[in-house]
């Protein structure tokens, strides 16, 4: 039976979950998730445990902080000025912006917290310092 190494093209179905057991994606309803195993298109922790796999093995895989989106880096964080933001750009909590870097990029942001002088911004992944759990099934490999 063919095993899973570094360099093959994979496609497998998962859910991914937080500590609290809630569902943060999944691939269900939707086609399985391509990728070549070793190349960097995934994070680290799951990339790695598919070597050895073979097609329609299931597996649990725990992947911790440091293997996914790493530690959230507190100079991401920055303040703005409200009197900056236009008027018509939402600033709840937890509302997700893009702005653009000085560089012409569009980079994703949370708003994280809000004064009446302030919005301050996080360019943090939202899964930054989460232990995350993986559960996969090894579809095909290609």
């Amino acid at each position: 039976m063919t095993q899973v190494k570094s360099g093959d093209t994979v496609r497998i179905h998962y859910t991914g979950t937080l500590a609290d057991g809630s569902t943060f994606d999944s691939s269900e309803g939707r086609d399985p998730l391509e990728f070549t195993v070793g190349s960097g298109q995934i994070i680290p922790g799951l990339d790695n445990a598919m070597s050895g796999m073979a097609v329609g093995e299931k597996k649990k895989v725990e992947v911790p902080a440091d293997e996914a989106y790493g530690q959230p880096d507190p100079s991401a964080r920055q303040a703005v000025p409200r009197a900056e933001i236009p008027e018509d750009i939402p600033v709840d909590l937890g509302t997700q912006l893009q702005v653009q870097t000085p560089d012409g990029n569009a980079m994703p942001v949370t708003v994280v917290e809000v004064t009446e002088a302030e919005v301050t911004l996080d360019a943090n992944h939202p899964l930054a310092g989460r232990d995350l759990t993986f559960d996969i099934e090894l579809v095909e490999i290609t």
